[in-house]
């Protein structure tokens, strides 16, 4: 009888690999954002990522940042965390954990509370400093969201077969 291997990822080098996989699906030409939700016991409960909302054709808006009011990505486009909350068709998120490629903003925090994600593990955090970011902390603080910024391992992986 052999031994197990003991170079396989752990669950946060998954889950996060995950989270950055469904951002690579944004169509977004800027910003590729992507989230996946897991379970208390570490099951794949959702996934999302930044995109417009069904039914409004990504040939058809704007993705630019700047420009007139009404012509710019901003006003039309859904973030990945609450795409991933709204894609969540099991009933309730309540302690779960949400993986992020970047830290969520504050209308996207108000989802994560409501939704009762207990725990976010972010990649990426280069708005800190933004009043959005500020915001978010300060609700996922008061309402005991325990986040953290996932530390990156930098393995490389690879298929085998």
């Amino acid at each position: 009888m052999g031994t197990k291997r003991e170079d396989y990822i752990t669950w946060d080098e998954y889950f996060m690999g995950v989270a950055i996989l469904s951002g690579m699906r944004s169509k977004d030409p800027n910003t590729q954002v992507g989230a996946c939700i897991v379970s208390a016991d570490n099951k794949i409960l959702s996934m999302g990522y930044n995109g417009f909302p069904t039914g409004c054709s990504d040939d058809e808006f704007p993705w630019t940042r700047e420009g007139a009011p009404l012509d710019n990505k901003y006003l039309y486009t859904t973030h990945s965390e609450l795409n991933a909350i709204l894609n969540y068709r099991g009933g309730s998120l309540e302690g779960s954990k949400l993986y992020v490629s970047l830290f969520p903003c504050n209308e996207c925090a108000k989802a994560i509370i409501q939704a009762g994600i207990k725990t976010v593990i972010y990649d990426c955090d280069k708005y800190a400093g933004s009043d959005s970011v500020v915001a978010s902390k300060r609700m996922l603080d008061a309402a005991g969201v325990r986040y953290y910024q996932y530390n990156r391992t930098n393995r490389e992986i690879t298929f085998r077969v």
